[in-house]
Protein backbone atom coordinates (compact mmCIF):
# COMPACT_ATOMS: atom_id res chain seq x y z
CA UNK A 1 0.00 0.00 0.00
CA UNK A 2 3.03 2.71 0.75
CA UNK A 3 4.38 2.26 -2.78
CA UNK A 4 0.54 3.71 -4.24
CA UNK A 5 0.30 5.98 -2.02
CA UNK A 6 3.54 7.59 -2.53
CA UNK A 7 3.87 7.46 -5.94
CA UNK A 8 0.22 7.55 -7.56
CA UNK A 9 -2.32 9.33 -4.36
CA UNK A 10 -0.01 11.59 -2.55
CA UNK A 11 1.15 13.65 -5.14
CA UNK A 12 -2.62 14.46 -5.86
CA UNK A 13 -3.53 15.12 -2.69
CA UNK A 14 -0.42 17.32 -2.21
CA UNK A 15 -1.52 19.52 -5.17
CA UNK A 16 -4.24 20.54 -2.75
CA UNK A 17 -4.29 22.77 0.42
CA UNK A 18 -3.34 20.60 3.23
CA UNK A 19 -6.09 21.58 5.22
CA UNK A 20 -7.94 20.87 2.06
CA UNK A 21 -6.74 18.10 1.37
CA UNK A 22 -7.72 16.66 5.05
CA UNK A 23 -11.15 17.68 4.71
CA UNK A 24 -11.26 15.87 1.70
CA UNK A 25 -9.55 12.40 2.88
CA UNK A 26 -12.07 12.61 6.44
CA UNK A 27 -15.28 13.02 4.33
CA UNK A 28 -14.48 9.81 2.13
CA UNK A 29 -13.44 7.96 5.31
CA UNK A 30 -16.73 9.62 7.00
CA UNK A 31 -18.44 7.93 4.62
CA UNK A 32 -16.50 4.18 4.53
CA UNK A 33 -17.39 4.34 7.96
CA UNK A 34 -21.07 4.41 7.60
CA UNK A 35 -21.55 1.78 4.66
CA UNK A 36 -20.44 -2.11 6.25
CA UNK A 37 -19.15 -3.07 2.82
CA UNK A 38 -16.89 -0.14 2.30
CA UNK A 39 -15.31 -0.77 6.20
CA UNK A 40 -15.18 -4.43 5.07
CA UNK A 41 -13.04 -3.65 1.78
CA UNK A 42 -10.58 -1.11 3.90
CA UNK A 43 -10.57 -3.73 6.84
CA UNK A 44 -8.72 -6.62 4.24
CA UNK A 45 -6.53 -4.27 2.88
CA UNK A 46 -5.70 -2.56 5.83
CA UNK A 47 -6.31 -4.31 8.95
CA UNK A 48 -3.49 -5.30 11.26
CA UNK A 49 -3.13 -8.79 13.19
CA UNK A 50 -3.40 -9.09 16.84
CA UNK A 51 -0.87 -8.15 19.07
CA UNK A 52 -2.61 -7.49 22.12
CA UNK A 53 -2.07 -4.72 24.63
CA UNK A 54 -3.96 -4.24 28.45
CA UNK A 55 -3.61 -0.97 30.49
CA UNK A 56 -6.03 1.35 32.48
CA UNK A 57 -7.81 -1.60 32.26
CA UNK A 58 -8.62 -1.88 28.84
CA UNK A 59 -7.60 -4.05 26.64
CA UNK A 60 -6.09 -2.60 22.69
CA UNK A 61 -5.91 -5.15 19.82
CA UNK A 62 -2.45 -3.28 19.12
CA UNK A 63 -0.37 -0.80 20.33
CA UNK A 64 -1.08 1.44 16.99
CA UNK A 65 -3.44 4.27 17.41
CA UNK A 66 -4.74 7.27 16.04
CA UNK A 67 -3.36 10.79 17.57
CA UNK A 68 -5.72 13.33 18.00
CA UNK A 69 -6.42 16.00 15.76
CA UNK A 70 -7.07 13.92 12.96
CA UNK A 71 -11.28 13.16 13.93
CA UNK A 72 -12.31 16.52 15.73
CA UNK A 73 -15.77 16.51 14.56
CA UNK A 74 -16.46 12.86 14.95
CA UNK A 75 -16.40 12.12 11.25
CA UNK A 76 -15.40 8.83 11.01
CA UNK A 77 -15.57 7.05 14.45
CA UNK A 78 -15.81 3.59 13.33
CA UNK A 79 -12.99 3.46 10.73
CA UNK A 80 -9.95 3.80 12.79
CA UNK A 81 -10.17 0.17 13.29
CA UNK A 82 -11.01 -0.94 10.28
CA UNK A 83 -7.89 0.96 9.33
CA UNK A 84 -5.58 -1.20 11.43
CA UNK A 85 -5.62 0.78 14.50
CA UNK A 86 -6.02 -0.55 17.74
CA UNK A 87 -7.49 2.49 19.42
CA UNK A 88 -8.14 5.90 18.73
CA UNK A 89 -8.03 9.52 19.97
CA UNK A 90 -11.03 11.89 19.04
CA UNK A 91 -10.75 15.81 19.22
CA UNK A 92 -9.53 17.95 20.59
CA UNK A 93 -12.94 18.69 22.15
CA UNK A 94 -13.64 21.96 24.24
CA UNK A 95 -16.52 23.40 26.17
CA UNK A 96 -17.64 26.15 23.58
CA UNK A 97 -17.68 25.43 19.85
CA UNK A 98 -15.05 27.31 17.99
CA UNK A 99 -13.97 28.00 14.49
CA UNK A 100 -10.21 27.87 15.29
CA UNK A 101 -7.95 30.40 13.81
CA UNK A 102 -7.98 31.84 9.93
CA UNK A 103 -6.67 29.49 7.44
CA UNK A 104 -4.11 28.97 5.85
CA UNK A 105 -3.25 27.25 9.56
CA UNK A 106 -1.91 24.44 8.15
CA UNK A 107 1.71 23.60 5.93
CA UNK A 108 3.63 21.17 4.96
CA UNK A 109 7.46 21.12 4.93
CA UNK A 110 7.80 18.17 2.42
CA UNK A 111 11.45 17.13 2.57
CA UNK A 112 11.61 17.25 6.45
CA UNK A 113 8.22 14.83 6.61
CA UNK A 114 6.87 17.41 8.65
CA UNK A 115 3.73 19.45 9.04
CA UNK A 116 3.00 22.89 11.20
CA UNK A 117 -0.59 23.57 11.67
CA UNK A 118 -2.54 26.60 13.68
CA UNK A 119 -5.40 25.71 13.92
CA UNK A 120 -6.85 26.44 17.25
CA UNK A 121 -9.13 23.74 18.47
CA UNK A 122 -11.69 23.86 15.80
CA UNK A 123 -14.57 21.67 17.07
CA UNK A 124 -17.90 21.82 17.42
CA UNK A 125 -18.06 21.40 21.30
CA UNK A 126 -18.94 19.10 23.83
CA UNK A 127 -22.43 19.04 23.76
CA UNK A 128 -22.49 18.86 20.09
CA UNK A 129 -19.34 16.38 20.24
CA UNK A 130 -21.58 14.01 22.42
CA UNK A 131 -24.57 14.03 20.28
CA UNK A 132 -22.52 13.57 17.63
CA UNK A 133 -21.06 10.15 19.29
CA UNK A 134 -24.74 9.06 20.60
CA UNK A 135 -25.56 9.03 17.10
CA UNK A 136 -22.78 6.58 16.07
CA UNK A 137 -23.64 3.99 19.42
CA UNK A 138 -27.30 4.40 18.60
CA UNK A 139 -26.62 3.34 14.78
CA UNK A 140 -24.74 0.43 16.01
CA UNK A 141 -21.48 1.56 14.64
CA UNK A 142 -19.25 2.05 17.84
CA UNK A 143 -15.63 0.40 17.12
CA UNK A 144 -14.57 -2.33 19.30
CA UNK A 145 -11.15 -1.29 20.52
CA UNK A 146 -10.68 1.60 23.10
CA UNK A 147 -11.99 5.36 21.76
CA UNK A 148 -10.09 8.46 23.82
CA UNK A 149 -10.88 11.72 23.77
CA UNK A 150 -8.85 14.74 23.34
CA UNK A 151 -10.20 17.58 26.25
CA UNK A 152 -8.78 21.22 25.26
CA UNK A 153 -9.49 24.53 27.00
CA UNK A 154 -12.03 26.93 24.74
CA UNK A 155 -10.52 30.12 23.36
CA UNK A 156 -13.02 32.35 25.35
CA UNK A 157 -12.52 30.61 28.85
CA UNK A 158 -10.11 32.84 31.11
CA UNK A 159 -7.07 30.87 32.16
CA UNK A 160 -9.03 31.20 35.61
CA UNK A 161 -11.78 28.99 34.79
CA UNK A 162 -9.89 26.61 33.15
CA UNK A 163 -10.64 23.70 35.12
CA UNK A 164 -14.46 24.28 35.01
CA UNK A 165 -13.96 24.57 31.22
CA UNK A 166 -12.02 20.85 31.26
CA UNK A 167 -14.77 19.76 33.86
CA UNK A 168 -17.59 20.66 31.74
CA UNK A 169 -16.34 18.99 28.68
CA UNK A 170 -15.58 15.61 30.82
CA UNK A 171 -18.73 15.85 32.41
CA UNK A 172 -20.41 15.83 29.40
CA UNK A 173 -18.42 13.15 27.68
CA UNK A 174 -17.36 10.67 30.52
CA UNK A 175 -20.21 7.78 29.63
CA UNK A 176 -19.36 7.99 26.14
CA UNK A 177 -15.56 7.26 25.83
CA UNK A 178 -12.99 4.69 27.32
CA UNK A 179 -10.28 7.33 27.93
CA UNK A 180 -9.81 10.97 28.29
CA UNK A 181 -6.38 13.10 27.98
CA UNK A 182 -6.02 16.59 29.14
CA UNK A 183 -4.47 18.76 26.16
CA UNK A 184 -2.59 21.57 28.11
CA UNK A 185 0.51 21.51 25.85
CA UNK A 186 -1.19 22.21 22.30
CA UNK A 187 0.78 25.80 21.21
CA UNK A 188 -2.68 26.97 19.69
CA UNK A 189 -4.81 28.43 22.19
CA UNK A 190 -3.26 31.78 23.90
CA UNK A 191 -1.09 30.78 27.13
CA UNK A 192 -2.92 27.36 27.47
CA UNK A 193 0.78 26.16 27.76
CA UNK A 194 0.83 27.81 31.06
CA UNK A 195 -1.96 25.53 32.53
CA UNK A 196 1.36 22.94 32.10
CA UNK A 197 2.16 24.72 35.46
CA UNK A 198 1.79 23.01 38.28
CA UNK A 199 -0.47 24.75 40.41
CA UNK A 200 -2.77 25.19 37.56
CA UNK A 201 -2.58 21.65 36.42
CA UNK A 202 -3.20 20.47 40.07
CA UNK A 203 -6.80 22.45 39.70
CA UNK A 204 -8.12 21.09 36.57
CA UNK A 205 -7.01 17.36 37.95
CA UNK A 206 -8.86 17.48 40.92
CA UNK A 207 -11.79 19.32 39.22
CA UNK A 208 -11.62 16.23 36.64
CA UNK A 209 -11.06 13.85 39.50
CA UNK A 210 -14.59 15.34 41.20
CA UNK A 211 -16.26 14.82 38.20
CA UNK A 212 -15.54 10.99 37.85
CA UNK A 213 -18.35 8.74 38.44
CA UNK A 214 -16.64 6.97 41.83
CA UNK A 215 -18.10 3.39 40.54
CA UNK A 216 -17.03 3.69 37.21
CA UNK A 217 -13.98 5.95 36.47
CA UNK A 218 -11.98 7.04 33.35
CA UNK A 219 -8.82 6.80 33.03
CA UNK A 220 -7.50 9.71 32.76
CA UNK A 221 -4.19 11.19 31.10
CA UNK A 222 -2.10 14.17 30.61
CA UNK A 223 -0.46 15.19 27.20
CA UNK A 224 2.61 16.85 27.99
CA UNK A 225 4.68 19.66 25.34
CA UNK A 226 8.29 18.32 23.62
CA UNK A 227 9.57 22.15 24.96
CA UNK A 228 9.39 21.10 28.97
CA UNK A 229 12.65 21.23 30.93
CA UNK A 230 12.68 17.75 32.45
CA UNK A 231 12.24 19.60 36.02
CA UNK A 232 9.01 20.74 34.90
CA UNK A 233 8.33 16.96 33.72
CA UNK A 234 9.25 16.52 37.08
CA UNK A 235 6.78 18.45 38.57
CA UNK A 236 4.17 17.10 36.72
CA UNK A 237 4.67 13.74 37.41
CA UNK A 238 4.16 14.56 41.52
CA UNK A 239 0.68 15.01 40.43
CA UNK A 240 -0.19 11.78 38.83
CA UNK A 241 -0.25 10.39 42.26
CA UNK A 242 -2.78 12.26 44.37
CA UNK A 243 -4.50 13.14 41.22
CA UNK A 244 -5.00 9.44 40.13
CA UNK A 245 -3.31 10.10 36.54
CA UNK A 246 -3.99 7.01 34.55
CA UNK A 247 -0.87 8.22 32.34
CA UNK A 248 1.46 10.58 30.02
CA UNK A 249 0.80 11.36 26.50
CA UNK A 250 4.31 12.22 24.76
CA UNK A 251 4.73 14.81 23.07
CA UNK A 252 2.56 17.31 21.80
CA UNK A 253 3.77 19.41 18.78
CA UNK A 254 7.01 21.30 19.58
CA UNK A 255 7.25 24.98 18.87
CA UNK A 256 11.38 24.65 18.15
CA UNK A 257 12.28 24.58 14.81
CA UNK A 258 15.47 22.28 13.02
CA UNK A 259 18.17 24.63 11.77
CA UNK A 260 18.60 24.22 7.63
CA UNK A 261 19.77 25.75 5.05
CA UNK A 262 16.99 24.90 2.34
CA UNK A 263 15.02 28.24 1.72
CA UNK A 264 12.03 26.41 0.78
CA UNK A 265 12.04 24.69 4.22
CA UNK A 266 13.19 27.71 6.00
CA UNK A 267 9.68 29.59 5.28
CA UNK A 268 7.47 26.69 5.82
CA UNK A 269 9.36 26.88 9.57
CA UNK A 270 9.09 30.91 9.74
CA UNK A 271 5.07 30.00 10.07
CA UNK A 272 3.17 30.19 13.47
CA UNK A 273 2.13 26.90 15.26
CA UNK A 274 2.98 23.33 16.43
CA UNK A 275 5.64 21.03 14.83
CA UNK A 276 4.83 17.71 14.48
CA UNK A 277 6.50 14.86 11.98
CA UNK A 278 10.03 13.56 11.49
CA UNK A 279 11.61 16.37 13.56
CA UNK A 280 10.21 15.82 16.85
CA UNK A 281 11.03 12.19 16.86
CA UNK A 282 14.68 12.19 19.55
CA UNK A 283 12.99 14.87 21.61
CA UNK A 284 9.62 12.94 22.31
CA UNK A 285 11.48 9.70 22.10
CA UNK A 286 14.07 11.55 24.51
CA UNK A 287 10.77 12.67 27.15
CA UNK A 288 9.58 9.41 26.70
CA UNK A 289 13.16 7.64 28.24
CA UNK A 290 13.23 10.65 31.17
CA UNK A 291 9.71 9.54 32.47
CA UNK A 292 10.09 5.88 32.41
CA UNK A 293 13.18 6.87 34.39
CA UNK A 294 11.60 8.72 36.48
CA UNK A 295 8.36 6.12 37.46
CA UNK A 296 10.60 3.16 37.15
CA UNK A 297 7.99 2.26 34.76
CA UNK A 298 5.11 2.35 37.12
CA UNK A 299 3.40 4.88 35.18
CA UNK A 300 2.09 3.98 31.32
CA UNK A 301 3.31 6.37 28.70
CA UNK A 302 1.85 7.19 24.96
CA UNK A 303 3.88 7.79 22.72
CA UNK A 304 3.98 9.92 19.77
CA UNK A 305 5.52 12.29 17.57
CA UNK A 306 7.93 11.19 14.05
CA UNK A 307 6.91 7.82 13.90
CA UNK A 308 7.41 6.78 10.70
CA UNK A 309 9.02 3.37 10.44
CA UNK A 310 9.12 -0.34 12.55
CA UNK A 311 12.04 1.35 13.70
CA UNK A 312 10.80 4.77 15.17
CA UNK A 313 7.64 2.97 16.54
CA UNK A 314 10.47 0.10 18.27
CA UNK A 315 12.70 3.35 19.55
CA UNK A 316 9.39 4.25 21.20
CA UNK A 317 8.72 0.93 23.11
CA UNK A 318 11.84 0.26 23.91
CA UNK A 319 12.28 3.93 25.32
CA UNK A 320 9.46 2.93 27.89
CA UNK A 321 5.87 3.38 25.93
CA UNK A 322 3.42 0.98 26.06
CA UNK A 323 1.32 2.48 23.41
CA UNK A 324 1.89 4.93 20.53
CA UNK A 325 -0.11 7.34 18.25
CA UNK A 326 0.86 8.41 14.33
CA UNK A 327 -0.88 11.18 12.76
CA UNK A 328 1.36 13.10 10.69
CA UNK A 329 3.60 9.96 8.93
CA UNK A 330 -0.19 9.22 8.11
CA UNK A 331 0.50 11.87 5.24
CA UNK A 332 3.63 11.09 4.49
CA UNK A 333 3.35 7.03 4.56
CA UNK A 334 -0.09 6.30 4.27
CA UNK A 335 -2.86 4.70 5.37
CA UNK A 336 -0.80 1.29 5.26
CA UNK A 337 1.07 2.64 8.17
CA UNK A 338 -0.62 1.49 11.23
CA UNK A 339 -0.49 -2.44 9.80
CA UNK A 340 3.15 -2.05 8.96
CA UNK A 341 3.84 -0.88 12.41
CA UNK A 342 2.01 -3.78 13.89
CA UNK A 343 3.43 -6.46 12.02
CA UNK A 344 6.74 -4.46 12.10
CA UNK A 345 6.74 -4.76 16.23
CA UNK A 346 5.39 -7.98 16.60
CA UNK A 347 8.23 -9.53 14.12
CA UNK A 348 10.67 -7.13 16.71
CA UNK A 349 8.87 -8.94 19.60
CA UNK A 350 9.36 -11.99 17.98
CA UNK A 351 13.29 -11.61 17.36
CA UNK A 352 14.00 -10.39 20.65
CA UNK A 353 12.67 -13.36 22.54
CA UNK A 354 10.01 -11.85 24.16
CA UNK A 355 5.75 -13.60 24.73
CA UNK A 356 4.41 -10.11 24.43
CA UNK A 357 5.16 -6.56 23.98
CA UNK A 358 5.09 -5.49 27.01
CA UNK A 359 8.18 -7.06 28.08
CA UNK A 360 9.87 -5.05 25.37
CA UNK A 361 8.47 -1.68 27.45
CA UNK A 362 11.90 0.26 28.23
CA UNK A 363 14.38 -2.36 27.91
CA UNK A 364 16.56 0.21 26.34
CA UNK A 365 16.05 3.48 29.48
CA UNK A 366 18.64 1.91 31.66
CA UNK A 367 16.33 2.48 34.54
Amino acid sequence: MSWPYRHLIRPVLFQQDPERAHNMALTALGLAAKTPFAGNILESFLGAPPLPVELFGLKFPNPVGLAAGMDKFATAVSVWEKMGFGFCELGGVTQHPQPGNPPPRMFRAVDAEAIINRMGFNNPGADIFARKLAVWKQANRWPTHPVGINLGKSKITPIEAAAADYAHSFGRLRELADFFVVNVSSPNTPNLRTLQDKSALDEILAALQAAQDATRPKPILVKVAPDLTFEALDEILELTGPRNVAGIVATNTTITRPTTTDAKLSAVFAETGGLSGKPVRARSTEIIRHLYRQTRGQLPIIGVGGIASVDDAWEKITAGASLLQVYTALVYEGPGLPRTLVEGLAAKVAHAGFRQLSEAVGTAAHV
